[in-house]
């Protein structure tokens, strides 16, 4: 069991591109669990340099991390040997999820379903595209294989626009990623351990101008609605919670997590990613599925911080 007077760094900030939805993340957590009576800590850090001196008198971390070194298992395995107990998923899994291209390996592998795709290696880009082109067909989307919250995602209609993002993505990102366009509908779903065991929530279903679910959208009230459970009957609903309680659990993610779905109109849900640390901000659909869960924000918190307090080895 937790005890109540431990103090709990709650980790915000980082050097990634979604540093400002993690200070958000962190904002709301700490704030939460101040106010439930917890001894805790917001810890911001600028990058990795900070971390180990911060952690100084600190007995558990909730990483409210996004993307970067804070989501792709390096601060899971300084974690580990600094001996500090943290939230959500461990190394492995996290780089796994981070890691858009060995999770859809390994989507593969478990048969979970999942866009065909190609990822980006030491092969030359003209050559990678080459492969694309012949092995895919449009529509296709272009993304980094590490980044979250939409950053750098294009979708491309025909090879001039495939290489002209592709290009721009390896650029800014460094990594590139591209799998086949599903039509179908936008769909979330929250991975919660309640009970001794994980459970997948109430979907979210996003509807978006134009139907791209981007950055803005995510992150500005107003623009996406938001349908939360999802209209969908109850055997679809069951499959597409079925799909991302097995992407979440073949990835060997623990605690919690949020994993994108499309709904494709050939009735198959569709992985995209899983994210194993999913925001914490006002906007964010973890807190909205659990909402139609009847689990309030601060309840959401404490479900995630026990997590900490593992029961098993955490991957």
């Amino acid at each position: 069991m937790l005890q109540d007077r431990r103090t709990i760094a709650v980790l915000a900030g980082g050097d990634s591109p979604e540093r400002a939805v993690s200070l958000s993340s962190g904002e709301n957590v700490h704030r939460a669990l101040a106010e439930l009576g917890y001894n805790t800590q917001l810890i911001t850090i600028d990058n990795l340099n900070d971390l180990v001196p911060r952690l100084a008198g600190i007995d558990l971390v909730f990483s409210c991390l996004h993307g970067g070194s804070g989501e792709n298992g390096t601060v899971q395995l300084l974690l580990d040997v600094m001996g500090i107990p943290y939230t959500g998923s461990g190394a492995l899994a996290s780089y796994r999820a981070m890691d858009k291209g060995e999770a859809k390996a390994v989507f593969l592998q478990k048969r979970v379903p999942a866009p065909a795709g190609l990822a980006l290696g030491k092969q030359e880009l003209d050559r990678f595209l080459s492969d694309v082109r012949e092995r895919l067909s449009f529509p296709l989307v272009a993304k980094p294989r590490d980044a979250g919250s939409t950053l750098g995602v294009h979708i491309v209609y025909n090879a001039d626009e495939l290489a002209h993002s592709s290009l721009a993505i390896v650029e800014e990102f460094g990594t590139l990623l591209v799998e086949a366009f599903i039509a179908g509908r936008e769909l979330t779903v929250g991975i919660l351990r309640m009970n001794g065991r994980h459970v997948a929530l109430p979907i979210v279903e996003v509807r978006s101008p134009g139907g791209f679910f981007d950055y803005e959208a995510k992150y500005t009230d107003g623009i996406a609605e938001f349908l939360t459970p999802a209209p969908l009957d109850v055997p679809t609903t069951e499959l597409v919670q079925s799909a991302a309680l097995r992407a979440h659990e073949a990835l060997g993610c623990y605690g919690y997590s949020r994993v994108d779905v499309r709904l494709g109109d050939d009735g198959v849900p569709y992985v995209l990613e899983v994210n194993s640390l999913p925001g914490m901000t006002p906007m964010s659909d973890l807190p909205r599925s659990a909402r139609a869960a009847g689990i309030s924000y601060e309840n959401l918190v404490v479900l995630m911080l026990a997590t900490a307090d593992k029961d098993e080895e955490k991957p």
